[in-house]
């Protein structure tokens, strides 16, 4: 990284004068030398009125990686209780899209025990080659052993790009992996693209969602990337489609773990915000806790849940797993309505893959009217029971 430099032999007896240059505090005086702290936000100001004291030092470049050597997009496959996660099927899919444009084959990595029978169902989303490593100590995830294998993957395969489900586990052998390979990682993109030189353009929100950071690896290899849940859309399922499968093996003694699992006590399933075909949404036009109850009738009535925005977490009306955003989940149901939702940058990335956007807002300027299908101005308190007595009188009806 670069650095600053102090020049002390400079800064003899104006020492106290140079540290109030920092407008962050980040040049400090102990024992008459002066010295730069982790406030320092690089913006150079001491540089430009330090007198000479302050030198900019770029680090040596190193040579760019051969890209020649690395070639291919690979998608590391998750499996949860002895299936196939979705968000793979998702990786899957984009990753055939952006291999399409580089004419690059499609890996997946499948890992686990007693998951061989998967990987026929993985070339026919659009694997070009699975890689299977079932072994007994892959049963569950643990960091060690899972980083092992696919860091013995990417030195086999060399992959020019990796792409990792945005899940718990994903989320930790990702950064990991990268680590290993003195590479970047890019966490949460919401969207993917490659050059013709294989360099993936990754897109993600930064900065509280205000603005959408545009994240390049040109001299490094592999590029990693997370990708969260319900981003991507599932291709369509090839039965005839053909590839290879690579039976894979890593010694006992690679797959050493200081993690010992006792005992797996499963989890009672339930149907997140995520899995639903419809949704109901609250922001912060609803006025009370209480009236929440209003928009789940409503819900309820149309076979869907309820969910929110961030400020009714944070207000401690609604459990954070109903919370639609970049602090909360992405969703991608059928029909989605928001009901008092200003429509904020960092909720409408969670939700604006809904294939119909019904907004109820008083507010006719609320940037939620830019994304949404149907735009309802007016008061939630009056439309909301209206629609629910509507639907009533349908059913009813029918």
């Amino acid at each position: 990284m670069a650095q600053i430099r102090i020049h002390q032999e400079k800064a003899a007896g104006k020492q106290e004068a140079l540290a109030k240059l920092c407008p962050f505090g980040a040049i400090e005086v102990a024992n008459g030398q002066l010295s730069i702290s982790a406030a320092c936000k690089m913006c150079r100001l001491c540089i430009r009125k330090g007198d000479g004291v302050f030198e900019f030092v770029e680090d040596e470049v190193k040579p760019a990686v051969d890209k020649s050597q690395w070639r291919g997009i690979a998608v590391v496959a998750e499996v949860e209780n002895g299936n196939v996660h979705p968000v793979t099927l998702e990786l899957i899919g984009k990753a055939k899209e952006l291999a399409a444009k580089v004419s690059e084959p499609v890996f997946c990595l499948l890992i686990g025990t007693d998951i061989s029978g998967k990987a026929k169902m993985l070339l026919e989303y659009g694997a070009n080659e699975v890689f299977v490593y079932d072994q007994p100590e892959l049963r569950h995830f643990r960091i060690e052993p899972y980083t092992a294998v696919l860091e013995d993957f990417i030195r086999n395969n060399k992959p020019s790009a990796v792409l990792v489900g945005g899940t718990p586990a994903g989320r930790s052998l990702a950064p990991r992996a990268a680590a290993r390979f003195r590479t970047g990682l890019t966490a949460d993109c919401t969207k993917l693209d490659i050059s013709g030189e294989s360099d993936l353009d990754q897109i993600r929100p930064a900065y509280g969602g205000n603005i959408m950071a545009h994240i390049n690896t040109p001299r490094h290899r592999p590029q990693f990337a997370t990708v969260r849940y319900k981003i991507f859309s599932i291709p369509p399922r090839n039965p005839n489609a053909s590839g290879r499968i690579h039976e894979c093996e890593l010694t006992p003694e690679k797959l050493a773990s200081a993690i010992e699992i006792t005992k797996v006590l499963p989890k009672a399933q339930e149907k997140g915000i995520e899995e639903a075909e419809v949704l109901v949404v609250a922001g912060r036009g609803v006025r009370k806790a209480e009236d929440l109850a209003l928009l789940q009738e409503l819900a309820d009535l149309l076979g869907g849940k309820l969910a929110s925005t961030r400020a009714l977490v944070e207000a401690g009306w609604i459990d954070a797993r109903c919370q639609i955003g970049l602090s909360g989940r992405t969703v991608k149901p059928k029909l989605i309505i928001t009901c008092g939702v200003s429509g904020a940058i960092q909720f409408v990335a969670g939700m604006n893959g809904a294939e119909k956007i019904i907004a109820i807002n008083t507010d006719s300027t609320a940037p939620i009217f830019q994304v949404a299908h149907i735009g309802i101005t007016g008061d939630l308190y009056k439309i909301v029971p209206d629609l629910i007595d509507r639907i009533k009188n349908a059913g009813e009806e029918a």
